[in-house]
């Protein structure tokens, strides 16, 4: 059975929206046939997905709902995880990786992108103006501002105080998911990748016309090296979509989704039949009996979506969760299942 909690509403929730979305069938779960869908990782997926459905239930395009519901943690400072408000490198830049997906496997993708708060919309322009599919640092920057986006600081004082204070005790080394200790006060909560520490927003959308796309967009790990890129803009990694099958989204640490392939992985054992949980989690079941001991220590989370809209999702430690909207509800917000 699906464990859902209750959410507090962001504002743009509908009352109307009653009833849930679907039922449990053998660790899947179902949409209403032929109705759309999108669903995101974590809990600021709520307002994004709401933003997404903007687009789907008036008939629109799966891409054009990815992108824009991922815009929204991507323009809010207060996610010190996505965009606008991120948490700086070991040298206190804010580098933004994004990549988008859509139904004719078209994709793009920017890494390591620094003054764009909005990557994601660079990634699709990457796309759509350019034979590429991705483009990083200050290449990515300079086509950026060559196409009309605006330069802006984009570390907030809230994150640059929080970087100064790790600073004070910080080896200059790569430390495997110093997120979850960013916190101190809240160090009781703490879980690997729960609400008080998660990262990427991943998104992905079944649109009216039985299409599906994808997006992914993130600052990356706090505090990491200068020019460390993750899974999130690595198409087949943090996001992949095959519209015979349906689409996958990862979240956590990076470097272990690139070792497994992990989103394209997830797609091709929902082509062999599993179902998208049980695709999520033979995935993360792959990166723990690999590397046993590291995935003790580290969160990944894959999120799928299949073309039947049945969803699912599974993670090496509790704490995952992920939001659903469909016709019947907008904020609904689901326990992820979990190896420990």
């Amino acid at each position: 059975m699906i464990n859902r909690r209750k959410f507090i509403k962001t504002g743009t929730a509908s009352a109307a929206l009653l009833a849930v979305g679907g039922s449990s069938v053998s660790g899947t779960v179902l949409s209403r046939a032929g109705s759309p869908i999108v669903i995101s990782t974590w809990d600021f997926g709520i307002p994004a997905n709401q933003e997404a459905w903007k687009v789907l239930s008036a008939g629109g395009r799966a891409l054009d709902a990815v992108e824009k519901g991922v815009r929204i943690p991507e323009g809010n400072p207060l996610i010190q995880t996505v965009g606008y408000g991120g948490l700086p490198d070991r040298d206190g830049h804010v580098t933004l990786d994004a990549c988008i997906m859509d139904e004719s496997g078209n994709c793009g993708s920017v890494a390591g992108i620094e003054y764009i708060k909005h990557p994601i919309s660079v990634a699709r322009l990457v796309m759509e103006r350019t034979p590429h599919v991705m483009l990083v640092g200050e290449g990515a920057l300079q086509f950026a501002l060559e196409n009309g986006f605006q330069k802006e600081n984009l570390l907030t004082q809230e994150s640059e105080k929080a970087w100064k204070e790790w600073l004070k005790t910080a080896k200059y080394e790569p430390v495997m998911n110093i997120e979850n200790r960013l916190y101190d006060k809240a160090a009781p909560r703490q879980l690997p990748g729960n609400q008080y520490n998660h990262d990427t927003i991943g998104m992905l959308a079944l649109d009216a016309s039985g299409n599906l796309s994808g997006a992914c967009t993130t600052s990356g790990m706090a505090y990491k090296l200068h020019g460390r890129v993750g899974d999130s803009p690595i198409i087949g990694a943090g996001l992949y979509v095959d519209n015979e099958v349906g689409g996958a989204t990862s979240t956590g640490v990076g470097e272990e989704v690139i070792r497994n392939v992990g989103s394209f992985l997830v797609v091709e054992l929902m082509r062999q039949g599993y179902s998208p949980e049980a695709a999520c989690k033979e995935a993360v079941m792959r990166i723990i009996r690999k590397k046993p001991e590291t995935a003790k220590k580290i969160q990944v989370g894959f999120l799928a979506l299949n073309k039947k809209g049945e969803y699912g999702a599974y993670a090496i430690q509790k704490g995952f969760s992920y939001a659903v909207c469909n016709a019947r509800r907008s904020d609904l917000l689901i326990d992820g299942k979990s190896h420990y």
